[in-house]
């Protein structure tokens, strides 16, 4: 770990841009989970997995309704997750899941149980 003051005598402009949070973003999409099963969204996706698999914010929409109208997902967390749609769009709920998300994210001969 670098000591501060060198830091700051090594690079004095970017110290001053971090301690000024001149590029600062905020990151929304990221999920933190207690599981540390490595296949659990095969076998049990979430809200979210399905919400990253839509196109446009109307079949997110769709998406949150049917989870909640089966009973899936709480009122409320459905309108959190109304909320985060309108509010920061699609993207934030993570990358888009193209076809074959799961075959190329896990697929190795042999690799899933």
């Amino acid at each position: 770990m670098m000591d501060k003051r060198l830091f700051k005598k090594l690079f004095p402009n970017l110290a001053k841009e971090v301690e000024d949070g001149v590029m600062t973003f905020s990151i929304g999409g990221i999920r933190w989970s207690q599981r540390c099963e490595r296949y659990d969204e095969l076998r049990n996706p979430d809200a979210i997995s399905f919400i990253r698999r839509c196109k446009n914010p109307q079949e997110a929409e769709e998406v949150i309704d049917f989870l909640e109208r089966r009973g899936e997902i709480s009122h409320d967390y459905a309108e959190h997750l109304r909320k985060q749609l309108r509010e920061k769009g699609l993207e934030s709920f993570g990358e888009h899941k193209a076809p074959g998300y799961y075959f190329r994210k896990y697929y190795r001969r042999g690799s899933i149980p």
